[in-house]
């Protein structure tokens, strides 16, 4: 369970923009990977507060927070924090500079940058993981500001080359011996500068929306797996390509079935009538309604019976495995008089079959001879 945003970040929910930047900046200088090498638990919580800042920092985000939560802003903007520390140095790199003598570790540059990949969670019951699914649902996200091409200028002018950095993104820090690449402070990264930003997006060349998507999971598919929808995630600065939506499947345990890949099991009750004489009974499976299966005479309880091609899809063939019943033997707690009379004339019948028969012992000359002699028979 995610802990609160704002107890990430250690501050209260009136933190206004400065506070909770000034909060995530010493956070973040605790936990930076470079200070904590080795140490995941420290990485993790790096990246926590990076997603908590994200929120907090931008006021549609926040506002969705912190009227629906975490679910809510997930289902709604599609955000679920960051897919790793370089996409966090790429966000926020112009945060570390200057701080214990390491930056962001430079991977921006100015020009095109792909938009981030976006997270959807999807639950699916058992069966209609079994059938597969087709399902809409919404996504908000950053999309390209179609007014001003996604480039951030009014009129969809190109952005000026950034003269402090040459439109590289960085430029170069002395520290002692030694030169370290920081975000540059005056572009933030982007290599360029806007003089008129674009009235509908206010220079971000992006703006929030959302939007119905139809996703198909296929037959067979599995709790765990993800789905890439391509150019679904969000839209990328200065003309870059979008990024991707996974949707992420949850298949939460069945009532009845158990499911192990391809296979599934089950528990049938018996009678121990049923158990004893055998018969046909009807087994409710997954997807293919009541089925007969055959019990043998003598079945004991835990006994495992097979129906052939009853289970689920396999993802790659479509192949079906098997559904498997594990029979439990049922005793009665309550017996007619006729049926103890019954059960007791059995159970008598039964103890004189399993009584011990007199053994039969050979003879030898001697013992028939002696038999003669007396008039023995």
């Amino acid at each position: 369970m995610k802990t609160c945003y704002y107890e990430t970040l250690q501050v209260s929910r009136d933190a206004d923009g400065e506070e909770i930047k000034k909060a995530y900046r010493k956070m973040a200088m605790q936990y930076h990977p470079d200070r904590n090498p080795d140490d995941p638990e420290a990485e993790e919580r790096f990246k926590a507060c990076a997603e908590a800042y994200e929120v907090l920092r931008d006021p549609e985000k926040r506002r969705l927070y912190d009227a629906y939560g975490h679910d809510g802003l997930k289902q709604r903007t599609g955000f679920n924090g960051f897919g790793g520390v370089e996409d966090i140095f790429s966000a926020f790199g112009d945060i570390f500079d200057g701080f214990f003598g390491f930056g962001g570790r430079p991977s921006r540059r100015g020009g095109p940058q792909r938009g981030h990949d976006l997270r959807y969670d999807l639950e699916l019951t058992l069966e209609e993981a079994a059938r597969g699914k087709e399902a809409t649902f919404t996504a908000g996200r950053e999309v390209r500001c179609e007014q001003c091409g996604g480039l951030g200028q009014a009129g969809g002018k190109p952005p000026r080359v950034c003269p402090t950095c040459g439109g590289h993104g960085q430029v170069m820090r002395s520290q002692g011996f030694f030169r370290i690449a920081t975000t540059c402070p005056d572009c933030r990264g982007a290599g360029s500068k806007i003089d008129d930003p674009c009235p509908a997006c206010g220079g971000r060349g992006r703006v929030y929306h959302e939007k119905q998507l139809t996703v198909k999971a296929p037959a067979g598919i599995e709790h765990g797996q993800r789905l890439r929808m391509r150019g679904e995630g969000e839209a990328g600065l200065l003309g870059g390509e979008p990024g991707d939506l996974y949707v992420q499947i949850h298949i939460p345990p069945h009532k009845v079935f158990e499911r192990e890949g391809a296979h599934l099991f089950r528990e049938l009750e018996i009678s121990m009538f049923q158990a004893a004489l055998g018969g046909m009974v009807l087994v409710e499976t997954l997807v293919d309604g009541p089925q007969e299966l055959k019990i043998s005479p003598g079945a004991q309880h835990g006994d495992v019976l097979r129906l052939k091609g009853m289970g689920m899809p396999n993802l790659r063939d479509q192949r079906r495995g098997d559904l498997m019943v594990r029979l439990i033997t049922r005793t009665p707690t309550h017996l007619s008089k006729r049926q103890r009379e019954l059960l007791e004339e059995a159970a008598a019948l039964g103890d004189k079959q399993a009584a011990p028969q007199p053994e039969a012992v050979a003879e030898s000359g001697g013992e028939r001879k002696k038999r003669r002699i007396f008039g023995l028979k």
